[in-house]
């Protein structure tokens, strides 16, 4: 087993405290918080059964992702009228200008913190 393996694998968690896989090792019945919702389900409160793990020579540290025990997992819950209204408006508050008022077809640059025409006037003058 080449030494990036040896240092990420620990099934008996001596090593990390939780048992520990290397990348795309982990054994059936994990999974991460996107495979989960790929599923259609969630990790439910429970805690985290494992980790796997992948060294990165270019951040120069490990790479981690949690992973959660899919019997135990729940389903998603769906959206209700109330949270899809909250969701619309908090997408035409990232659309609206704080400036101008002017709603656009986009999301604002955060960046910026308004619409491009009002962060630089002498721009949209020319």
């Amino acid at each position: 087993m080449p030494t990036a393996y040896a240092k990420c694998f620990d099934p008996n968690g001596a090593r990390y405290g939780i048992p520990t896989y290397p990348w795309r090792m982990a054994p059936d019945g994990y999974a991460t918080r996107r495979q989960l919702r790929a599923k259609g389900l969630r990790p439910g409160g429970q805690p985290v059964a494992a980790q796997v793990m992948r060294y990165n020579r270019r951040a120069g540290g490990p790479r981690v992702s949690y992973l959660y025990r899919i019997d135990l997992a729940k389903p998603v819950r769906p959206m209700t009228s109330r949270k899809w209204g909250a969701l619309a408006l908090a997408m035409l508050a990232r659309r609206t200008c704080p400036q101008c008022q002017v709603v656009y077809s986009y999301c604002l640059p955060t960046s910026l913190g308004m619409c491009v025409l009002c962060a630089h006037p002498e721009q949209a003058a020319a």
